[in-house]
C-alpha cells in the first residue's frame, strides 16, 4: 500500500457520488476546514523558512519555486505577484515549473519523473539564494535533481509538502510539512494540499517582505500605482500615514512619480523629494526606522 498520504482514500467522502450538490459541497467545506489547522501545526517552521529568507534577500539573494504541476504553478503564481505588491525586481522571487512554461496551462505530467530535467532548471541557482521545493506526495526526480544541483553551489533550501514520508521531507534543509489528510477524490493534490500550499507560500514570500521592510504597519507601501485602483489605494496610504488630506497626499505623489514611501518622508519630514529619496537610501528603505529614529530625535 502506498505511504503516500495524499493517495489515501478518504472515509469521509467515499459517497460524494451519489450525495445532492448541497452535500458535495458541504464535505469539501469540512474538508477544506482542516486545512488551516494543519498548517497552524507548521506555524514554527514557516516562521524559521521567512527568517531565512529574509537574511538572504538582504545578502542579495532571491528566492526561487520549484514545482510539478499544480505546486509548480502555485510557485509561479506567488512569484509573479511580489514584483506589483512590493515593488521588488522580478527576478528577486522566480518560479519554476516542471516542463516549462507550456506546463503553466497544459499538464506535463511525465517530466516530474525527471531527475535532469530538475537539475538543469536549478542552474539558475546561487550560493545566497533559497531554493523552495514544493510537492503534495514529495517524491517527483525532477525534484531530487534541483536538491541536488542546490546542494552544489551550497544553496539553502526549504520543502513543503503534505507527506512526511516523501523523499523531499528527507532531503532538503528545511522542511514544512502540513498534514492535511486524504483529499475528498482521492489523489485530486490540488484540492487540500494545494491550499495549504498556498497559504504558505503567501506567508513565506509576505513574511520576508516584511522583514526586510517592504511594510509599514500593515500598509502596502512599496506597491506599483499602475492602475486607477492602485492610485487610489496609494493616495488613501500616503494620506493615513502622513495623516493629511487626499489632495495632499496625492500633490505629494505627482511630485515624485507615485513613489508612496518618498511622498510620506516628503510631507512627514518637510524635505525635498530628493532629500527624501537620500534619505530612505540611508536607511535601506526602512520607512519605519526613518521615521522612529527622527521622532526619537525630536
Amino acid at each position: 500500500m502506498s505511504d503516500i498520504i495524499t493517495e489515501f482514500r478518504n472515509e469521509n467522502t467515499k459517497d460524494i457520488d451519489i450525495l445532492p450538490t448541497s452535500e458535495i459541497v458541504r464535505k469539501m467545506n469540512e474538508e477544506d476546514k482542516l486545512v488551516a489547522l494543519a498548517v497552524e501545526e507548521e506555524c514554527d517552521n514557516i516562521a524559521a523558512g521567512i527568517d531565512l529568507i529574509a537574511k538572504q534577500f538582504l545578502k542579495g539573494g532571491r528566492l526561487i519555486y520549484f514545482g510539478a504541476g499544480t505546486s509548480g504553478r502555485l510557485g509561479i503564481l506567488d512569484a509573479s505577484e511580489c514584483p506589483p505588491t512590493f515593488s521588488v525586481p522580478h527576478d528577486m522571487v522566480q518560479g519554476f515549473i516542471c516542463g516549462g512554461d507550456e506546463a503553466i496551462r497544459h499538464s506535463i505530467e511525465g517530466a516530474e519523473d525527471n531527475f535532469d530535467l530538475g537539475y538543469e532548471d536549478a542552474k539558475v541557482l546561487k550560493e545566497d539564494d533559497v531554493a523552495v521545493v514544493i510537492s503534495a506526495s514529495g517524491n517527483p526526480k525532477y525534484l531530487m535533481g534541483v536538491l541536488k544541483r542546490a546542494e552544489e553551489v551550497n544553496c539553502k533550501t526549504i520543502g513543503v509538502t503534505c507527506n512526511p514520508n516523501g523523499r523531499i521531507a528527507e532531503e532538503a534543509g528545511l522542511v514544512i510539512c502540513p498534514e492535511v489528510g486524504p483529499e475528498v477524490i482521492a489523489g485530486s493534490s490540488r484540492l487540500k494540499a494545494g491550499t495549504a500550499q498556498k497559504m504558505i507560500l503567501n506567508m513565506l514570500s509576505t513574511g520576508a517582505m516584511i522583514k526586510i521592510g517592504k511594510t509599514y504597519e500593515n500598509f502596502m507601501i512599496d506597491l506599483q500605482p499602475v492602475n486607477e485602483k492602485l492610485k487610489d489605494r496609494a493616495i488613501r496610504i500616503v494620506a493615513q500615514i502622513a495623516d493629511v488630506t487626499h489632495s495632499e497626499a496625492l500633490q505629494a505623489l505627482l511630485k515624485c512619480s507615485w513613489e508612496i514611501k518618498t511622498a510620506i518622508v516628503t510631507l512627514k519630514l518637510k524635505l525635498s523629494v530628493e532629500e527624501a529619496r537620500e534619505e530612505l537610501k540611508k536607511h535601506r528603505g526602512v520607512l519605519r526606522k526613518l521615521l522612529h529614529i527622527t521622532q526619537t530625535a525630536v
